[in-house]
């Protein structure tokens, strides 16, 4: 096995070709609600268990169920008062399972990127047959319930293989979520030498990290938020960077956490050089206008 995957070159932080976001943004800023379906008895994985309890492990289950029963409907009003379209991070099966749900995005012109079928089958062990089925069924079901193609990838349980970003790419998608090594977008090597790259997504900014590891109270995350922005913010003057909040219904909307986090929003959306968009749209722009110089940076800084 490689020590390293080859996914990307070393690329420093600073003197970096300058990013300009539309209009003269300097941040651009996205929220992705992770629409999900866990199933309560998965196809068991070798290398992984859905559950830690027996099956019927029931409460984590319906604790997660909570989302898309309740939370889900609190957390797209909230966006709704912000102007905030959602970019989705959809366990494709819940398209089967809740169509409501995927009808009112659909309403908001939201978008839609692939989570994977559901969030408990993950892509350990799998051959190159298996991932290309699932890649497939993505595009194809997301299109024909939404009218959307997708642009974006974030895997399963974060669960990937040796060849998942080569498989996107060829695939026609153009971004990834699942590398959480910068706060601007930049380029993946792919076999097929298409244009593909890595929007930046949040772990540290992610309500399950934030709530489900470490513990914060909602305050606390508000708090966060803001000083990640305020950071984030201050360097976009020099060069345009991305914020993204990564959220969870069954997490943010639970009631005792919306409000406060209705101000972190607002802190966030009421600043002038703030690009309110979606992963698509940030992929695309930097892309068409930042790729090219940043593929011919990093190559002569390797020289």
């Amino acid at each position: 096995m490689k020590a390293d995957p080859g996914l990307y070159d070393y690329w420093p932080y600073r003197d970096r070709p300058k990013v300009v976001w539309p209009d003269g943004k300097r941040l651009a800023f996205w929220v992705a609600p992770n629409i999900e379906f866990y199933e309560l008895d998965p196809p068991p994985n070798p290398q992984r268990k859905a559950w830690t309890k027996p099956t019927p492990d029931v409460m984590p289950y319906s604790y997660r169920d909570y989302g898309n029963r309740v939370g889900h409907w609190r957390m797209m009003e909230l966006l709704d008062r912000f102007k905030i379209r959602g970019s989705i991070s959809l366990s494709v099966a819940l398209i089967d399972h809740h169509p409501e749900i995927i009808q009112a995005c659909v309403e908001r012109s939201w978008e839609f990127f692939s989570h994977g079928i559901y969030n408990t089958r993950y892509c350990y062990g799998m051959d190159e047959a298996q991932e290309r089925a699932i890649i497939e069924d993505a595009i194809e079901t997301v299109q024909r319930a939404t009218g959307q193609r997708i642009s974006g990838w974030l895997a399963p349980a974060l669960t990937h293989t040796e060849r998942t970003m080569d498989l996107l790419a060829e695939y026609g998608l153009t971004y990834t979520c699942d590398l959480f090594h910068d706060d601007q977008p930049t380029p993946v090597k792919v076999a097929g030498k298409q244009r593909f790259c890595s929007v930046p997504y949040s772990l540290e900014m992610n309500d399950s990290i934030t709530f489900n590891v470490q513990n914060i109270t909602p305050r606390r995350y508000v708090d966060i938020l803001k000083a990640n922005f305020d950071r984030l913010y201050k360097e976009g003057e020099e060069s345009g960077t991305v914020m993204c909040i990564p959220l969870h219904a069954y997490l943010i909307g639970q009631p005792y956490r919306l409000e406060p986090f209705a101000e972190a929003l607002d802190y966030i959306t009421s600043h002038d050089g703030v690009w309110v968009t979606t992963g698509r749209e940030i992929a695309r722009y930097w892309l068409d206008n930042y790729y090219d110089k940043a593929a011919a940076d990093i190559a002569a800084r390797a020289t």
